[in-house]
Formats: C-alpha cells, sequence, structure tokens
C-alpha cells in the first residue's frame, strides 16, 4: 500500500498537475475579442494611432481635474508595469480645447515616471460620442465626455475583455477608480495580450527559419 501511495505522488499527481495547467493554457491563452473593427483615430488630432499597437484606451472628458486620480492610478497600476514594451501604448481621449489642462496632467504624470507612452488626442464632442459608441460596451459617458473605465484594445483594432467575468459577467473595462480591478483583473488581461504577440510572433520568426 505504501508502494502504491509513493506511485501515485510521484507519477499520477503530476500528469493530473500537468493536464489542469495545459488545459488553462488552452482555454485562457487568449484573450477574447468583444468588438471588431474599431475604427481609427484619423479624425482626432494628436497624432496617436491604433493600429499594430496594443492600446489601452480612455475617454478623459473636459474635468480632466476630477480624472487625475483615475489617470494616477492606472500609470501607477498598469502604465509603470507594461509601459516598457514597444508595441504598448496609452491613449486618452479628450474633448478639443483641454490641450493646456492635458499639458499639466503630463507634467504631473512625469513627476511619477516617464511619459513617452501616453498619448492625447483631441476631438469634438460628436468624435468623442462616436469612438466610445463603437466600442458598444455597456458603459456610458459622463455627461463631461468621459468616463472612468478604460478598455484593451489589440493591434487590429478590436475591444478585448471577458466573457466571463466572475463579477461582470461581460466585461469591456476597467474602473480606474478600482485599485483591485486594475491589479486583479487588468494587469492579468495586459499580461495574457502581451504573451498572446510574443507566442504569435516566435511562431512566425521559427516558421521562417523552417
Amino acid at each position: 500500500m505504501k508502494k502504491a501511495s509513493v506511485l501515485i505522488v510521484l507519477f499520477v499527481f503530476p500528469l493530473v498537475a500537468y493536464l489542469f495547467f495545459a488545459s488553462g493554457v488552452n482555454n485562457f491563452g487568449r484573450l477574447p475579442i468583444l468588438t471588431q473593427n474599431i475604427p481609427e483615430l484619423d479624425n482626432f488630432e494628436g497624432g496617436a494611432r491604433l493600429n499594430n499597437k496594443i492600446t489601452i484606451l480612455g475617454f478623459l472628458g473636459n474635468n480632466i481635474d476630477y480624472k487625475k486620480g483615475n489617470a494616477f492610478n492606472l500609470n501607477q497600476k498598469i502604465y509603470k508595469r507594461f509601459g516598457k514594451f514597444t508595441d504598448f501604448q496609452i491613449v486618452m481621449v479628450v474633448p478639443e480645447g483641454e490641450e493646456e489642462n492635458v499639458e499639466v496632467l503630463r507634467k504631473d504624470l512625469g513627476k511619477l515616471s516617464e511619459t513617452d507612452r501616453w498619448n492625447f488626442v483631441y476631438g469634438s464632442e460628436g468624435d468623442v460620442k462616436s469612438l466610445f459608441k463603437s466600442l458598444e460596451t455597456n458603459l456610458t459617458l459622463d455627461e463631461d465626455l468621459g468616463t472612468s473605465y478604460v478598455f484593451i484594445v489589440d493591434k487590429d483594432r478590436n475591444l478585448r475583455g471577458r466573457t466571463d467575468d466572475e463579477d461582470e459577467g461581460t466585461k469591456y473595462g476597467f474602473n480606474t477608480t478600482s485599485v483591485a480591478d486594475l491589479n486583479n483583473k487588468m494587469e492579468d488581461d495586459v499580461k495574457i495580450i502581451l504573451a498572446e504577440y510574443r507566442l504569435s510572433l516566435k511562431k512566425n520568426n521559427a516558421d521562417r527559419s523552417n
């Protein structure tokens, strides 16, 4: 009996663990696409593009002082961790006329970290609303054309999120007011999409070398 128990511990348990984690990789190795073909930022001033970038997309609105805390949370919990990745960027959509307030925010963020991959784009009220509507989420913009939620957009301009979130079911965005949401969910999902692209790149490189 003792020998049998030892054999189970040495051989069966590792096999079960392997199958469990292998299954997890297959099921959770990709972040689900929730909305396809989000428009490029052609109607916005500022120079940022969504194509070929992993983008954290946010809407600051025209009350930027009110959203500063959200920006700081995003900077500390997400940007500082992933901002060094070449294809990663943050794009904040702002109504026209807020350029000076944005520069103040950029300087404040610069006291916490470099801001090379923080981008701000400016558009009309109609353009801001149209871009947000194109995400096709269950969320809404505030009266000031802003929201505390940010969204993960992949290199092909698809909105990524969760279809089986334990709290929300379908999870379109991440609440920058909630450090827990950023720490416990958004950080994991950004890791997944970055790993997805790294694996894809390695596969392409391996195919070329064969």
